[in-house]
């Protein structure tokens, strides 16, 4: 028996990794695939050639990755148009997009199926070779891969690689708003990536129910599918936007987002390059596409909407399992009509005790409460050990993924520990508590995240198991574990997504995560003689990882130290100053704040996740120009003042934006644009940002209530600040890289207007 119960366990530690194992396909390199089959070594040709250089708008690298994505389409037969013009999207930065747009025409009258990507990177230094490079290729490859069959599709196929998508979405909103195809299109699918590898997540864009959505998708039968209807409720919560939401917002068109988060850490970095990108990750992005393009090409697409939900999830050999909303009650009514059966049959035969129940809440409550309160403090903890991960605005570390082993080793042995304590108390009497915990999430989640409702179904295992255990003293070890298989390939996962996908200081999902499966497991586990054993191996486990992550956390040329700079001059106070994001400076950076840096009296410019200047020091002046302003038109008009000025660069430029003090704006244009009366209504203090292509300029008007005064601030920035012949900024070390999210590498001038 002891024999079988080491083997069950290891089965159980071979599930967990089959979780994982199974989720994507595993890249070979093959020179010999054939012209109609989709191969990852082609699309990776096209990757290396659209990242050699950064190409956000108004970048020199823009221009030639468009001409390449033009040039690769024209080879395979396809007439290439483009669109371009001005658009602020639904966050008031404006920029000038230029759409690529191709068409395969169909042999039907129906619907269009759109390819989705977009080509530019995130301004100034990300390489853009996941992000979208990897999108950009993947359509690339499929499309010609798909017209190598020689096969005319029923519905017309349309390729759209958007532009300007880093700064707004704004080439979708173009496309959606502006373009005559935009009408045609019945469903689209968008290749997006916020990393460099890992599984590619499908996320739905509906307006309406997902019901048809998910029953086509199963249809089309991708062969590793990865997808939960929870995903997708997180997701809608977040304010990551890709182009496939101005599709669903202004066109109400249906569509699926494909996109990896794993090594986030290299997300609009200049890490974001052909060589970090998984060739995993991009054989999992052709193998979505490949027979979603051969399926909805043929497919019915004017009927994709619905009224009704479904909950789905995927599963190894079973991929998508997928059920209505409508089963949700019903399916936690019987797991609660089950444990009220099992508890009133437990005590009947005597082998529940009330006394024992009881006594089985307090390792339940120990260990979600220490793992609850240690993954909360995971990042606090992190970082003042380590401040200069600080400066790693991603919050997620070179060596994220040794953390969450470390937090996960650390949640086991508190669980084993606890439970080995409590070792008098039989596994029937263990398993009341946690069953009554995770009905308790059903029954929430049922009600108020109903894309999490698949919760349910690992929860029956458990059920199963108080089952077998109130009927039987030595349960079959095996039969445990293959009980709990729905929670162990459901779960495991969840505890690595969580932390990877939105930062290590979402490490409490992890570690509450690693306790409820434990819970899961525990008709297994209960059985076992070894619980305290246990608890020391993976006691052990957490300071080997830990040791190991401590290794890792230095900063080198393989992990670069995200580090930032500027020049700042402020016209109306004729005064210069360096200035810097980061909390922990480096050599490079800190011989130029030196020992007189300080706390900033004002922030300046915005930028991504709130991140605010952290030291200053005074410097040199130097001749920067600041930019021309006319006032074209300054007139009254009933109780409103109208203010138009053209705003010229001195210099070349990147970005201007414009902040004003506290006052209602009831409309603005600029060059042309309106902006939406939501965005003047919610926005703060920042009035609109200009990504600048050829230096052009730029036209504000504006209407304000006549009896207001108006204070507009212009920052105009230029990314040249290591180039500019007026510096000496000598190169940055290999042991670091440009601060993403943030404006860097920088020259920022300061210009207030006042209108009284």
């Amino acid at each position: 028996m002891k024999f079988s119960r080491t083997l069950a366990l290891i089965l159980l530690a071979l599930a967990v990794y089959w979780s994982f194992k199974s989720l994507m396909p595993v890249y070979e390199a093959k020179k010999d695939v054939p012209t109609d089959s989709f191969s990852t070594d082609r699309a990776l040709e096209h990757v290396k050639e659209l990242s050699k250089e950064p190409h956000a708008v108004g970048f020199p690298g823009h221009e030639r990755a468009k001409d390449y994505v033009i040039s690769e389409l024209k080879k395979m037969g396809l007439t290439t148009t483009i669109q371009d013009g001005y658009t602020a999207g639904d966050w008031g930065n404006l920029s000038k997009a230029t759409n690529i747009l191709a068409r395969i025409e169909g042999s039907g009258n129906g619907k269009a199926l759109l390819l989705l990507s977009h080509y530019d990177s995130n301004p100034h230094s990300s390489y853009g070779a996941s992000d979208a490079a990897s999108g950009v290729a993947t359509i690339l490859e499929g499309v010609r891969a798909f017209l190598s069959k020689n096969k005319v599709p029923n519905n017309d196929i349309i390729i759209l690689i958007t532009d300007a998508e880093e700064l707004g979405l704004n080439g979708a909103d173009l496309f959606v708003n502006k373009h005559p195809w935009a009408k045609d299109v019945g469903l689209a699918l968008n290749f997006e990536a916020r990393g460099s590898g890992g599984p590619s997540y499908m996320l739905i864009e509906t307006n309406r129910g997902n019901g048809n959505l998910i029953k086509e998708f199963k249809e089309a039968h991708p062969k590793y599918p990865v997808a939960n209807s929870l995903a997708y409720s997180i997701y809608k919560m977040l304010p990551n936007d890709t182009d496939l939401t101005v599709f669903r917002e202004d066109g109400d068109i249906e569509g699926f987002n494909f996109a990896f988060i794993d090594d986030h850490f290299d997300y609009h970095t200049a890490l974001d390059t052909y060589e970090r990108l998984d060739r995993n990750t991009l054989a999992h992005q052709g193998s979505y596409l490949m027979p979603l393009l051969t399926y909805f090409s043929d497919a019915d697409l004017n009927n994709l909407k619905s009224l009704n939900d479904e909950v789905y999830y995927n599963l190894p050999f079973y991929n998508m399992v997928s059920y209505p909303f409508e089963w949700i009650w019903p399916m936690f009514a019987v797991a609660v009509i089950a444990f009220v059966l099992l508890l009133f049959w437990g005590f009947k035969t005597k082998k529940l005790h009330i006394k024992d129940v009881l006594k089985g809440f307090l390792p339940v409550l120990i260990t979600l409460i220490i793992n609850g309160l240690v993954g909360y403090f995971c990042w606090s903890i992190i970082t003042w050990w380590y401040p200069g991960f600080k400066d790693m605005l991603h919050g997620f570390t070179y060596n994220g993924h040794t953390y969450i082993a470390v937090y996960v080793m650390f949640s086991l042995f508190v669980c084993f520990y606890s439970y080995h304590k409590f070792r008098k108390i039989s596994t029937p009497n263990a398993l009341i508590a946690p069953i009554f915990i995770w009905l308790i999430i059903c029954g929430l989640v049922a009600q108020y995240l109903k894309g999490a409702s698949f919760f349910i179904v690992p929860l029956y295992g458990l059920l199963a198991g108080l089952l077998v255990t109130l009927n039987q003293e030595k349960p079959n070890p095996f039969l445990m574990v293959f009980l709990a298989l729905p929670a162990v390939l459901i779960y495991s996962p969840f505890i690595k997504m969580f932390p990877v996908g939105l930062g290590l200081k979402m490490m409490v999902a992890a570690t509450l995560l690693t306790t409820l499966l434990f819970f899961l497991v525990l008709p297994f586990f209960g059985q076992l003689k070894s619980k305290g054993r246990l608890s020391y191996l993976f006691l052990f486990l957490f300071f080997a990882f830990g040791i190991t992550s401590h290794i890792q956390s230095n900063f080198n040329e393989k992990r670069p130290k995200p580090s930032s700079l500027l020049y700042v001059y402020n016209a109306d106070t004729d005064s210069t100053l360096w200035a810097t994001y980061d909390h922990k400076l480096i050599d490079w950076n800190g011989q130029f704040l030196g020992n007189d840096k300080r706390r900033p009296n004002a922030e300046t410019i915005s930028s991504k996740y709130g991140t605010n200047l952290k030291y200053v020091s005074s410097a040199p002046k130097k001749d920067i120009k600041t930019p021309y302003i006319d006032t074209v038109i300054d007139t009254i008009v009933g109780d409103n003042r109208i203010i138009e000025l053209c705003i010229t660069p001195k210099r070349d430029v990147n970005r201007l934006e414009v902040f004003t003090n506290p006052i209602d704006i009831s409309s603005a244009k600029v060059n042309r644009i309106a902006l939406s009366s939501y965005f003047l209504e919610h926005r703060k203090s920042r009035l609109v940002t200009h990504y600048i292509t050829n230096n052009d300029f730029t036209e504000l008007q504006l209407e304000f209530p006549k009896d207001s005064v108006l204070e507009l601030t212009l920052y105009e920035a230029s990314n040249n600040l290591l180039t500019h012949p007026d510096f000496s900024i000598p190169e940055r070390p290999k042991n670091s890289i440009p601060m993403p999210f943030v404006l860097n590498d920088a020259i920022l001038t300061i210009k207030t207007l006042r209108f009284d």
